[in-house]
């Protein structure tokens, strides 16, 4: 690493020649390599953008230059070149590096990307912002992995090709979004098409061919043009239709051509798309050969004695539930946006293909076909995680809540889901769906629950949300049978004094304090509608109330609750306790759960302490 330990900001690359840039990137693919594979993390995504990063800060001027990385997760090796080397070891960890870019950790970072799509927009608004004030820097959006599918990224496309922003657009294409022809006379095409000695010709004939008395002469040379590049580099009839300039496709991993090109790009005014085909996992044999598996890698488990085998996760029982499903009733479909492992939607796309659709990056998309395809008889499922489904909000609301259709929504990864941190944290579900008329929202505790309300939900005739975290579930055994009825929650355990009412996985926190205050303890199970007899008779009989929840305390379910007992002019001392009003920094889930106290000490403790500020307000 004699050359990268030399690197500690950008600028430190602009005095390599290209031998050493070259050598550069083989020590940062391998530092790379070594790290993640020991402290986990975002890995095939990352070794793919290697050449890319170098270029890119070897012929920009980052931090004046703003470079958005989208989708986040291929933005390490840009991490290593900009001050965080030797903090790469913590990413993802507490208190360590952050999973995605983010400006608040560093100057380097243009943009917060976790979730995808969002760059193209983000350097546009920038490419503004420069040109009002007169700055003379440039914006640069990468987007890949299959960021280019959301439709956020074509309006974008299609504002910036209409107001001929000065930006450049780099697609790296690594076979998850568009796949053109690769080779030297692509290279070499490009090259030649990105010149400034030819761009300058080029503005000069345009100028000869508006004086010719030739009609239409304009509109062919310029349709001549495109078919000869479409015939010779692939792919770039879409983006000169959004009156982009198309470089390529290139080898992504060519660094002496890609700093020719980008050096004549940073001369070139206007909306410019370079493409780009690399190799996800590039460098590292069996993330090249599988590069969903190598997507991300845990670090290796520290040696344990010999466990009882975990339970299954809340996502494997989606899994079994789905194909259960889908066998029993051929009208079973399900729909995912990219999330076919993630959702646990692989052995249903093994079973049931034709009633499988992943319908890429694409959340609001995956919404409103559900819509479509419930209007005309199907049963769709959308499995989505909770922090996605925000992305889809306006068609949740306007395509499938308005006009009351039966549609069911698994939502993954609701609550606190760890390394990912704020961009992905499943926070505010149980907020925003209660609040939108039609909707029915369940929370299971465990796998039974979760099972049978899913059940249930193909059963109801209104827009359905079924909401599970990530992570093992609680190893009980499904029954053939339950008691889940519609509405209705159940009552745990009964006790005195303090009520408590639990939602979600978090009874088992709420368990414990149970036990120890000899509280009364209810399981809601629905959010929305609220078993409202329950509640009511709960509170009357109890002095002191609490509610706990896996999402947001802001207009959460404990909101809920308490709307519900000032309607019945019920004012009892109440609490509730959730995730505080702010964005939750990353960590594994059990240690962010303890940061917010939704623990079994600390809720216990909470509890004790309410108790005894209220019982001194009333001395």
């Amino acid at each position: 690493m004699s050359l990268l330990n030399q690197i500690q900001t950008p600028q430190d690359l602009k005095r390599l020649s290209m031998p050493e840039l070259e050598q550069l990137t083989a020590e940062l693919r391998q530092f790379l390599i070594d790290s993640v594979l020991k402290s986990g993390g975002h890995f095939a995504s990352g070794l793919g953008v290697i050449e890319l990063t170098v270029a890119l800060h070897y012929v920009f001027d980052a931090p004046n230059d703003a470079i958005i990385w989208d989708v986040g997760h291929q933005a390490y090796p840009h991490k290593i070149l900009t001050e965080r080397r030797e903090q790469l070891n913590t990413i993802r960890q507490k208190n360590g590096l952050k999973p995605f870019p983010c400006p608040k950790e560093s100057r380097y970072d243009a943009f917060t990307v976790g979730h995808s799509s969002t760059s193209v927009s983000a350097a546009l608004g920038m490419s503004i912002a420069n040109q009002l004030l007169h700055n003379p820097h440039h914006a640069v959006a990468v987007i890949g992995d299959g960021a280019l599918t959301a439709g956020m990224a074509f309006e974008a496309l299609n504002h910036a090709g209409a107001i001929k922003a000065d930006m450049l657009v780099i697609l790296n294409d690594n076979n998850m979004s568009i796949s053109p022809n690769v080779g030297a006379l692509s290279n070499m095409l490009t090259k030649t098409l990105s010149n400034p000695i030819l761009q300058s010709l080029r503005t000069e004939s345009k100028r000869l061919i508006e004086k010719l008395p030739l009609p239409h002469a304009l509109e062919l040379a310029k349709r001549t043009e495109e078919q000869i590049k479409s015939m010779v580099a692939g792919d770039g009839g879409l983006f000169e239709a959004l009156d982009f300039q198309y470089f390529g496709p290139v080898d992504g991993h060519d660094l002496p051509s890609l700093i020719a090109i980008l050096n004549n790009l940073k001369q070139k005014r206007g909306p410019k798309l370079l493409h780009l085909i690399t190799q996800k996992g590039k460098g590292y044999t069996l993330a090249e050969s599988a590069p969903i598996k190598f997507h991300a890698v845990s670090a290796p488990a520290t040696p344990k004695p010999v466990e009882a085998p975990k339970p299954k996760t809340y996502t494997q029982i989606f899994s079994q539930w789905i194909c259960d499903a889908a066998a029993r009733d051929h009208k079973v479909v399900a729909i995912t946006p990219a999330m076919r492992e993630g959702s646990g939607l692989v052995e249903f796309e093994q079973r049931f293909p034709k009633r499988f659709f992943d319908v890429a990056i694409a959340e609001q998309h995956a919404v409103t076909i559900a819509a479509g395809m419930q209007m005309k008889g199907l049963k769709p499922v959308v499995a989505i995680y909770s922090t996605f489904l925000q992305r889809g909000y306006d068609q949740l609301i306007h395509d499938v809540a308005l006009q009351d259709l039966p549609i069911v929504f698994a939502i993954d990864r609701a609550g606190v889901v760890g390394p990912d941190g704020p961009t992905h944290i499943g926070a505010f579900d149980l907020a925003y769906l209660r609040i939108i008329p039609n909707m029915v929202v369940m929370a299971p505790s465990d796998e039974n629950e979760q099972y049978h309300m899913l059940n249930l939900a193909l059963t109801i005739d209104h827009p359905t949300a079924v909401r599970y975290p990530r992570g093992s579930a609680q190893g009980i055994a499904l029954t053939e049978t339950s008691d889940i009825t519609f509405g209705k929650g159940r009552k745990v355990r009964s006790g005195h004094t303090i009520a408590i009412f639990a939602t979600g996985t978090l009874l088992h926190v709420a368990k414990h304090a149970a036990e120890v205050l000899n509280a009364t303890l209810i399981d809601l199970r629905f959010v929305k509608p609220l078993d409202q007899a329950l509640i009511l008779e709960a509170a009357k009989t109890h002095d002191y109330l609490i509610s706990i929840e896996d999402g947001v305390v802001t207009g959460g379910v404990g909101s809920a609750i308490l709307e519900l007992l000032a309607q019945h002019f019920i004012y009892k001392p109440f609490k509730a306790f959730g995730l505080p009003d702010e964005f939750l920094e990353h960590g594994e889930r059990a240690e962010v759960l303890e940061m917010v106290r939704l623990t079994d000490e600390y809720f216990l403790e909470d509890i004790q302490t309410f108790v005894e500020q209220v019982k001194l307000t009333q001395i």
